[in-house]
């Protein structure tokens, strides 16, 4: 539900902090998991609104991080385009992290489908209001006016006023009923579902937009710390004169580890901090430390030694997992042929472009924090609890995000930041090299799969086991917590997309001895390579065409509701995999060593198909080809899907190539770029992109659920090729790149 009201100008500037004047709507909605208070101090707070002024400028305030997935612009497409505004006069204000805004954390492709209705309701009810001012100052009907590229226009005589000439006395206005807004039909819009320039491009294109990095204030100084090379270590002593001869340290200090309270926050690992008067300076002085480290129960962490336990636990039996259904073990004693693998992924890091950091001032009651967070509010509520400041007194800046992918929603290196300030007296920037943030993360996890499946006489897939491993998120929250929840199994495992009579899901036990996380699209990462490597393998054994055999799969057309609000319609799913093969031309002649490969999944509500073509010349793989088909309901940008979808290729094949985080003597051995890869551009494939037309369905996620299709899609063409199965990733442990 929502609720829409006009703000009062003395409110306006008490909840935002902005001056103004003009039509100031509020949206209050509670479509959210996490609630909010629907008044502060008694006054109407909204977590969405719109500011049109006199100017004719309409401003919206983005409640969500900016963080390349184009959020500021596509909601601020809805608004406009049910408004009838001129984009030029958009423009987007950036929110701090506080409960009014309802959940601000920006994770699990979900900013489009909760906040589009309520975003095209503002823009309609600004543009009713418009109209009926308009009406009143010609004297005719609402009905012989009309909205159109930032004017209302009199249909009789073709007069037409400005927007901003009418904001006065629409101002005046009372907010039209519910049941009396109406919202554009798909066949009208004007900006949703086309092309549009980034309300950022000009920041962007001219380096003036501000991300944490950049952000400078006075009397600011730089922070750089040398954390526990092994997860939870701490400092046993250290000797800090070299240190204190580099030029510009000021200096050094030895930070607690902040341990979490149970099922909240994430704390800080502690360590030394070097303070400087530039970055640089605390760089180098930090090398220069001199610390002896106490490793902990974490120090006997072996990445190569774990593989093989789990491997091993996959193997025999596991505890049974709600969704099983049917008897596999039947179905395999009936079946003429079975089928077992094993497959495994590493522990991966996210590694953005831009490193975590922020920037903190600590001023006796009260914390100013200026940083790159992917979920302020959690941030905000983690300092309140930290440093005992009540959290009204706490006040978090987000800046724009130069890429995050996960690990800016743990808020970590702003507690460090927070702390160091506390103890220096000033505001201080903390920023983490690439080799802290690689070395220190919170990773995704690793996982070993063991699928068994049974064919009957006909070929078909009469049963399915499958034991999965991997260290839990939920360990990072509370202690001992060493088997998958439901809602890791949830994602690609028990709902996975094929109709199998006999299907068994059982779990094992997996230590976690890193910080674990969610990196973009989370366990799908680890479902959709164990599903789609193994449905590849199945459809050998069975001597069936591989796309063929998941259309028999996935079934006849059906719709499972349950209690989403977005059902899982087989057709959809089908309807992908059919496009990809006709953009591929799947069943096309082929040069020698050259191979396709398909993967199909279903994650955050959408459906997506890829197609790769590998080629493998002196046992090297290079990617020649990818081809993905999404259908995500209604497409709000379609320049910005197909860009999240490109992205998510190359971040797909990074992991797939080169992606693997590794323990020896409980520390991370990966430093840089150097041995934790990415894909370069002069590897980067030709990359085509199609977007189902489903514009009369709800939107569903997008900056995820083309992630989890590539490696299995790679892996299978690369069978396709060569005939040799890869089944553990990544491909650089082989070789192959």
């Amino acid at each position: 539900m929502s609720k829409i009201e006009k703000i009062n100008r003395r409110d306006f500037v008490k909840l935002f902090g902005l001056a103004t004047g003009g039509i100031i709507l509020g949206c209050n909605i509670t479509t959210d998991k996490k609630a909010f208070l629907p008044q502060v101090d008694g006054t109407f707070t909204p977590n969405l609104f719109v500011q049109i002024e006199k100017n004719g400028n309409i401003t919206l305030i983005a409640s969500r991080s900016e963080m390349g997935q184009g959020i500021r612009t596509s909601l601020a497409s809805a608004i406009a385009d049910e408004l009838e505004a001129d984009w030029k006069y958009i423009s987007v204000k950036q929110a701090i992290g506080h409960e009014k805004y309802g959940n601000q954390n920006t994770d699990g492709s979900r900013s489009v489908r909760t906040r589009l209705k309520p975003m095209r309701k503002m823009g309609a009810v600004a543009k009713m209001m418009l109209i009926t001012a308009a009406a009143k100052k010609w004297n005719v009907t609402k009905t012989d006016c009309k909205a159109e590229n930032h004017f209302i226009i009199n249909t009789n005589t073709n007069e037409k006023i400005f927007f901003g000439d009418l904001v006065d006395e629409a101002s005046q206005l009372e907010i039209p009923n519910e049941e009396n807004i109406k919202l554009k039909k798909v066949a009208d819009f004007k900006y949703i579902g086309k092309t549009l320039k980034s309300v950022d491009l000009k920041d962007f294109t001219h380096g003036t937009a501000t991300y944490g990095i950049d952000v400078r204030i006075p009397n600011m100084k730089f922070a750089a710390i040398a954390r526990p090379p092994v997860t939870f270590g701490t400092v046993k002593n250290f000797k800090e004169q070299k240190a204190k001869k580099v030029a510009g340290v000021e200096n050094i200090i030895k930070l607690q580890r902040f341990k979490p309270p149970t099922g909240k926050f994430f704390g800080m690992l502690g360590g030394v901090a070097v303070i400087a008067n530039n970055t640089w300076a605390a760089f180098q002085g930090k090398l220069a430390l001199d610390i002896e480290w106490e490793n902990g129960k974490n120090e006997t962490f072996d990445s190569e030694y774990f593989k093989k336990t789990l491997t091993k636990r996959v193997q025999e039996k596991g505890k049974l997992v709600p969704g099983s259904r049917g008897n596999v073990e039947n179905a395999f004693k009936n079946a003429t042929k079975t089928i077992a693998a094993t497959y495994h992924v590493p522990f991966l890091v996210h590694a953005p472009m831009e490193v975590p950091n922020a920037t903190a001032w600590f001023q006796k009651d009260k914390i100013e924090v200026w940083a790159p967070v992917q979920d302020p509010q959690t941030a905000r509520s983690e300092l309140s609890h930290f440093f005992n400041i009540p959290v009204e007194n706490i006040t978090i800046n987000v800046t724009f995000l130069g890429g995050a992918f996960g690990r800016k929603s743990k808020s970590d290196f702003v507690v460090e930041a927070v702390a160091i300030s506390k103890e220096i007296n000033a505001p201080v920037q903390v920023v983490w090299t690439r080799e802290d943030d690689i070395q220190h993360s919170f990773y995704h996890a690793t996982s070993a799969q063991y699928l068994k499946g049974g064919l009957d006489k006909n070929n078909l897939v009469s049963g399915w086991l499958q034991r999965v491993g991997f260290p839990s998120i939920v360990s990072s929250f509370k202690p001992l917590s060493n088997y998958a929840s439901g809602l890791e199994l949830n994602q690609g495992f028990t709902n996975n997309p094929y109709k199998i009579d006999n299907f068994r899901l059982e779990n094992v036990k997996a230590e976690a001895n890193l910080r674990i996380g969610w990196l973009r699209s989370v366990v799908h990462i680890h479902s959709a390579f164990g599903n789609n490597c193994f449905v590849d393998e199945l459809a050998f054994a069975a001597k069936k065409d591989p796309i063929q055999f998941h259309l028999d799969l996935i079934g006849k057309d059906s719709v499972v509701t349950g209690k989403s609000k977005f059902p899982y319609d087989s057709k959809r799913m089908k309807a992908v995999l059919k496009e990809t093969a006709n953009m591929a031309n799947w069943e096309k002649y082929l040069p020698k060593n050259h191979g396709l490969g398909v993967a199909i999944h279903y994650s955050f509500y959408s459906y997506v198909a890829t197609i790769v073509e590998v080629s493998v010349t002196n046992k090297k793989v290079k990617v020649e080809n990818i081809w993905t088909s999404i259908d995500c309901g209604l497409a709000l940008n379609k320049d910005n899907i197909k860009n999240q979808l490109e992205g998510a290729a190359i971040f797909g094949m990074s992991l797939a190539l080169y992606g693997k985080i590794s323990t020896k003597n409980g520390a991370v051995q990966q430093h840089n770029f150097f041995d934790y890869q990415m894909t370069r551009m002069k590897d980067a494939p030709n990359i085509e992109i199609n977007i189902l037309d489903k514009m009369h369905e709800p939107p569903t996620g997008v900056g995820e659920p083309g992630v989890p299709v590539i490696a299995p899609a790679i892996c299978n063409a690369i069978f396709n090729a060569t005939g040799k199965r890869v089944r553990s990733l990544p491909l650089m442990d082989f070789g192959m790149v």
